[in-house]
């Protein structure tokens, strides 16, 4: 009884388990006890008498008595306590006989379990029925002290909550006596919470004095629920509420005051911004009506009040297309936002204007869809200053683009920024092989160092004018084009580009190089004239005693063949200062069918001697099936005996076995005779037909011969070329004659008779 008491006096948990586990061991005449506590399907020693373990040896036997309870939760009191914990554990604490008691609550769930060791005497019947009263007694004790233990834990929790919300909380009787307020509340005013315990509600807060009601913070209904403190000047909003009193103590009162101070001051700072910014800010419903807009959006839209622009239809009476309302409702819905969508707005008097639209979605807890909030930017002026900076810019771009001078901008480093459309056109280049690249890509090798310069010269801020240069166009074809290259300068004066005006001028440097050889043909012509005039007289002698000598009767006939083929030749010569004299003096030559063949075999033959003393081997490739051309035989046989001249000369300088291959062929138009040689080749085929333009050495060639050849076949109305052939040693001759009608042969032979 005196156990019962004084166990049921133990409300406290820490005081139960020491007072209970002495006790009983006491009475059971134990040597040492442990009690340990349930906690869930975990045991725990707390309780120890006669003995102190070490916390490794405490965590086995607690690991012991938990696998105990779990596998035996049926047994209450068994004596074969060392069998079920384990010898080892038993050994260590020095236990040779443990008796394990299970206590147990009033529902049947685990309380603790209860170890007696070293039990002196044997265990009667008696003690048994003692034992298992003194942990029934326990039993009910201990889930007692539990629950007053939850009790107070609870209690002092809820304390704790009530002093640590912020929010100032005050409980007050129906006498408007106080009972209760937390820390923030009392730390407010400056004092200890016990100290306005049993105040009058109406000297906790100074008020006006002739206020009737005594407690500040009960309203009624048609009272707002907000509070200002007098002196603090702090706002706030109050929440109350009645809840009855433990013991009958009647009704009480709950006032819970939250500072929303800085909260209006946010509405206010918001409501300013709101009204105030220069876009204009809408909240609307998903049903297509404004909810909220500001003065700017009124504005915009040219309406005088708020509450016209709310009663508009956004679908027909805002938005101008409705194919933009339903792409921007459609990416609100996928994506939950709309950034920057450029819609056209209606005003009141049907104007239109432009605007940028920014809009989220606002969502309740289930995803529905509450709000749009979003924000017009007007950009009408913007869009009309753009649509008239594009069309300057679209002018200017014309004006360059179709202007015939190339315009290329290159940075300081030489890398191309910007190239007009003539760039590109004229000069064969794609976009990509212009810009990002160096400009001196496309300059001629041979004009790199000029260009160099000048673009050094229009950093340091000079201008350079008409400087020609040669361009490798795109497709790789050289052109001569006229340069000026001027320095552009940012606002601090500084050059940071180079602009550069590139003219095709390819054409009349051809026109021009071509008055030029005009005019040394013409000098030619002059001194051909002069030339010819001085041979005519020994030519005449030699004729003259040519004739005298075959008709001599003392020359033997051997001399005769000779001097038949000197007379022939100055015969012939004397010919050919005629077509000199003729060609001087721009007179059309003579004009018979003639078949080119029969010309270059004749040509050959003079030749035909010194070819085969020198080893120079004439390689034949006619086309017998060659119409007839018009033209001077004699005029012909001189180019063609002047290119063979040029070409016996090259093969004998070459120190090689000369070959010298002549082909005739036709086409639809031309006739032509090819010679080619497999001498040196030529250095300079640009300068070949040139007046006094010669290779050979001084006192072997005059540079005339060709250049001749070369009016001789363009007063036949064809052209000759040249160049050096690109598979083998060597240069090749081309003469190209005109094909003509057998009517038009006609005509000209006739034409030549009579003349």
């Amino acid at each position: 009884m005196e156990m019962s008491l004084d166990l049921g006096s133990a409300l406290r948990l820490p005081d139960f388990v020491k007072n209970f586990t002495e006790r009983v061991a006491g009475m059971m005449h134990a040597e040492s006890a442990i009690l340990g506590l349930a906690q869930g399907t975990l045991v725990e020693s707390v309780g120890f008498y006669g003995v102190q373990p070490e916390r490794e040896l405490l965590r086995k036997l607690n690991a012991a008595l938990s696998k105990f309870a779990d596998r035996r939760p049926h047994l209450k009191v068994t004596g074969s306590g060392v069998q079920a914990l384990g010898g080892d554990l038993a050994a260590a604490f020095g236990w040779h006989d443990v008796t394990l008691v299970r206590l147990e609550g009033t529902e049947g769930d685990l309380l603790g379990i209860l170890a007696l060791a070293n039990i002196k005497g044997e265990m009667l019947p008696g003690d048994l029925n003692l034992l298992q009263a003194l942990i029934v007694h326990a039993s009910v004790a201990l889930e007692n002290s539990r629950l007053f233990t939850r009790i107070t834990q609870s209690s002092r929790q809820w304390a704790e909550i009530f002093d640590s919300i912020s929010d100032f909380i005050v409980v007050h009787d129906e006498h408007y006596q106080v009972l209760r307020v937390n820390r923030s509340l009392a730390e407010s005013i400056g004092v200890a919470p016990a100290q306005l315990i049993g105040l009058n509600m109406r000297a906790l807060i100074s008020r006006e004095s002739d206020s009737p009601h005594p407690c500040p913070f009960c309203r009624d209904e048609k009272t707002s629920d907000e509070f200002l403190h007098p002196v603090l000047e702090r706002s706030y909003l109050v929440s109350s509420s009645r809840i009855h009193g433990a013991l009958d103590e009647g009704l009480q009162t709950v006032h819970v005051l939250k500072d929303i101070t800085d909260r209006r001051e946010a509405e206010r700072r918001y409501r300013e911004l709101f009204d105030n910014v220069q876009e204009g800010v809408f909240f609307a419903s998903p049903e297509g009506h404004f909810i909220e807009v500001n003065d700017a959006l009124v504005r915009m839209l040219g309406h005088q009040t708020r509450e016209d622009v709310l009663k508009l239809d956004l679908q027909n009476e805002v938005y101008v297309s409705e194919a933009q309302r339903q792409e921007i409702l459609r990416q609100l819905n996928s994506n939950g936002a709309v950034r920057n969508f450029e819609v056209t707005l209606c005003r009141r008097d049907r104007t239109m204007i432009h605007a940028l639209e920014n809009t989220f979605v606002v969502r309740d807890g289930q995803g529905k869809i509450l709000q749009y909030r979003g924000v017009f930017l007007d950009i009408t002026e913007v869009k009309n200053f753009q649509a008239q900076l594009q069309r300057e810019r679209d002018f200017t771009g014309k004006i360059l683009n179709n202007t015939q001078t190339m315009i290329i901008v290159a940075d300081t480093a030489g890398l191309v920024s910007y190239a007009n459309r003539r760039a590109y056109e004229a000069g064969g280049f794609e976009q990509h092989e212009l810009v990002g690249h160096r400009l001196d890509k496309i300059i001629s090798s041979s004009h790199k160092e000029d260009f160099a310069k000048a673009f050094e010269s229009s950093l340091h801020g000079l201008q350079t004018d008409n400087l020609e240069l040669v361009i490798v166009r795109g497709n790789g074809s050289p052109g001569k084009f006229s340069t000026n290259l001027s320095p552009m300068r940012d606002e601090a004066g500084d050059v940071n580009s180079v602009v550069v005006l590139m003219t095709d001028i390819t054409d009349a440097s051809m026109i021009q190089a071509k008055l030029v050889h005009t005019e040394k043909m013409a000098a030619v012509g002059q001194l051909v004239s002069g030339v010819a005039h001085e041979v005519n007289n020994p030519l005449t002698a030699i004729m003259g005693f040519s004739d005298l000598l075959m008709e001599n009767p003392e020359v033997p006939s051997s001399a005769r063949k000779d001097l038949q083929v000197i007379l022939e030749e100055a015969q012939r010569t004397k010919e050919i200062v005629q077509n000199l004299l003729s060609f001087a003096r721009q007179r059309p030559p003579q004009r018979h069918s003639l078949q080119i063949n029969d010309i270059i075999r004749k040509t050959i033959a003079l030749r035909a001697y010194d070819f085969a003393n020198h080893g120079v081997e004439i390689v034949e490739k006619f086309d017998e099936r060659l119409p007839e051309l018009i033209g001077d035989p004699h005029q012909l046989q001189q180019v063609f005996l002047n290119i063979l001249n040029n070409a016996y000369d090259a093969v004998r300088a070459a120190g090689r076995r000369g070959v010298i291959e002549i082909e005739t062929a036709q086409s639809s138009t031309w006739l032509e005779a090819l010679f080619r040689d497999n001498g040196e080749g030529i250095k300079h085929p640009e300068r070949i037909f040139d007046p006094f333009f010669t290779t050979k050495e001084v006192g072997q060639g005059t540079g005339l011969g060709l250049s001749i050849c070369y009016g001789i076949v363009r007063e036949h109305e064809g052209e000759i070329v040249c160049s050096n052939n690109h598979d083998r040693p060597g240069a090749t001759f081309s003469v190209r004659l005109p094909i003509r009608m057998k009517a038009e042969i006609s005509l000209i032979a006739a034409a030549g008779a009579k003349q």
